[in-house]
């Protein structure tokens, strides 16, 4: 039973039930900008390229050859999660700002 106890104060101790749902949270949100970039941005280029589609989208140097629209797929992704990722952190730090001055 001791065992037990231990496993729950370290769970209490550390927050990890948060931290698991965050990434969780994490992972859906990644899923969901994922889908919005390749299923409803990405098209549109679709018609400005000569190459067809942009999961096909390449650019050959010499013996390289660069899949750039893959590439910019993957940048938008980024960009946009570390959008939401500065306004959530912001709105956060401004409430916590917000509630130490009033106390």
């Amino acid at each position: 039973m001791k065992i037990a106890e231990e496993f729950r104060e370290f769970l209490m101790e550390y927050k990890i039930v948060g931290i698991a749902l965050a990434f969780i949270m994490g992972i859906a949100t990644n899923d969901l900008v994922n889908s919005f970039v390749e299923n409803m941005v990405m098209p549109l280029s679709n018609p400005l390229l000569s190459q067809g589609s942009w999961q096909t989208a390449t650019l050959a140097i010499g013996p390289f050859v660069f899949g750039w629209g893959p590439f910019l797929a993957a940048l938008i992704n980024f960009i946009i999660i570390a959008m939401v990722v500065f306004i959530v952190v912001k709105k956060l730090l401004m409430a916590k700002i917000t509630k130490s001055i009033h106390k």
